[in-house]
């Protein structure tokens, strides 16, 4: 029987947190149950799978770890974040000018522009592209080319927006490194001070290459790799499965890996609610041994999710 799942404690502290790109799949709600995870002692906070680099971007802005490392195979996605790290103001500047020349005609200019990075997989084309998008969802063909359809409703955020979130995003992430790496590769980097924090794709929509990934994860090689980092003491978190009503993502990792398993409340399904039903979401969460053993046991771990003190929440009210 699967376990009544945690509402994690808001951080007041996160409400100002910068975000430079939408993306889908952000894990920007689960930071407040992830930050507080982190060890006080933690050196490097490592994000393979980066994406929209919440987990990274949050826990910096609290000076939780002494520096970040995110990392993808998506390598104009990790060129993206390069720029942003290295030079937001010019980034802005190049994002500013693809915005004001689709005003004559939006719907024509996404489809140069998505033809253009294609092409070129120019960081600021893939910037305006995110922007853009319908759900902000990163979407390749089966030749990898970038084929998602804009949202014709709306322009994409205004120049003066974005140019914040670059700006505040690239300060909250000052002295990381975006790097373009296999998730195994990042693993094999971490040293005992370190966490891991992995948000892979949902098994069911990656064990082979899908359109929504550059690349997929065979689990059969995951859960090797897992292992592997377990032996060698990594201290790890990871976003494996889930479910939204009675829909399912992923199958619960194996037992044998003697993770701690946690189960997140994380709201309403906002694509539910869309839809005219209503729909919870529920997201797992996977402690490494070592983790658990630097946090000082499960007792230690629930207590920072949810402290004594707190009021119970109505999970489906």
């Amino acid at each position: 029987m699967t376990p009544a799942p945690i509402a994690p404690q808001r951080l007041p502290s996160l409400d100002a947190v910068p975000h430079a790109i939408p993306y889908q799949g952000s894990k920007r709600q689960l930071a407040h149950a992830i930050v507080p995870l982190l060890p006080a002692d933690t050196a490097r906070l490592i994000e393979p799978f980066a994406g929209s680099a919440a987990v990274s971007i949050a826990a910096s802005y609290l000076s939780v770890p002494k520096t970040a490392v995110i990392s993808d195979v998506n390598e104009p996605l990790m060129a993206l974040w390069q720029r942003i790290l290295a030079e937001p103001a010019a980034l802005a500047d190049d994002y500013e000018m693809l915005w004001q020349a689709q005003l004559s005609d939006p719907r024509s200019y996404f489809e140069d522009i998505r033809s253009k990075f294609n092409a070129t997989h120019e960081p600021h084309f893939l910037l305006y592209l995110l922007a853009r998008c319908v759900k902000a969802a990163v979407r390749y063909n089966r030749h990898g080319a970038f084929n998602q359809g804009a949202d014709n409703r709306r322009l994409g955020a205004k120049p003066a927006t974005m140019r914040a979130r670059l700006a505040a995003t690239s300060k909250a992430l000052t002295g990381a490194m975006a790097l373009t790496r296999d998730y195994t590769d990042a693993l094999r980097s971490a040293d005992l001070p370190d966490v891991v924090y992995m948000d892979p794709p949902y098994e069911g929509v990656s064990n082979t290459r899908d359109h929504r990934y550059m690349a997929g994860l065979s689990r059969e090689r995951f859960v090797e790799n897992l292992s592997d980092a377990i032996a060698r003491d990594v201290s790890f978190i990871l976003s494996y499965d889930g479910t939204t009503g009675t829909k399912s993502y992923g199958k619960p990792l194996t037992e044998s890996l003697k993770l701690t398993h946690l189960h997140l409340y994380a709201g309403k399904s906002s694509q539910a609610t869309l839809n005219g039903n209503t729909a919870h979401t529920v997201e797992s969460l996977y402690l490494s041994p070592a983790l658990v053993s630097r946090l000082g046991g499960v007792g230690q771990v629930m207590a920072r999710l949810v402290p004594a003190e707190a009021e119970p929440t109505p999970l489906w009210a």
